[in-house]
């Protein structure tokens, strides 16, 4: 079953690769309860089926770098970028787009947090396995309050789609 505004987020965890050591978070992947993220904060989720593909690196992670300072002038404390890649590829490709410090690239490498949304995406036929599904959601306290799923295409789930939702 697809998740729905008014539900909350499932229990899943994410991995994000950490730049720069600090209290409690080492260089390299770290894992974090999704549960705990999202308290007492409003976040913009948007996810995609898979780092550096076409879509994914030309418009729709590019336009919530290009767009962060107005959604965040709207009340939205984080960004996240969730991908059924590994935080080591989210990682870099956070790198290569220019995100460090923008958008948090959280890893859903077997796709657990995804397969629980009901956000899935089977590739599996062209040799890319499970994914996610392109969407954008906005998130109260782990409360959906915007969803917006994408039916093929890039068309209702984009920064400017959600910064517009935000009024």
């Amino acid at each position: 079953m697809t998740i729905q505004i008014g539900d909350r987020l499932p229990d899943a965890t994410l991995a994000e690769f950490i730049e720069t050591e600090t209290a409690g978070c080492s260089l390299g992947p770290n894992s974090f309860k999704v549960a705990d993220l999202v308290k007492g904060k409003t976040i913009a989720i948007f996810g995609l089926p898979g780092a550096f593909t076409p879509t994914c690196s030309a418009q729709h992670l590019p336009g919530y770098i290009k767009l962060a300072d107005q959604l965040k002038a709207k009340g939205v404390d984080e960004i996240w970028c969730v991908s059924v890649n590994d935080a080591f590829v989210m990682g870099a490709w956070g790198r290569d787009q220019q995100a460090t410090g923008i958008v948090r690239m959280m890893a859903d490498g077997s796709a657990v947090f995804s397969k629980a949304l009901g956000l899935e995406f089977d590739l599996t036929a062209k040799g890319m396995g499970v994914r996610s599904k392109r969407y954008s959601m906005l998130v109260q306290d782990g409360v959906v309050k915007q969803l917006n799923v994408e039916s093929g295409g890039f068309e209702v789930s984009s920064a400017e789609k959600l910064l517009e939702q935000l009024g």
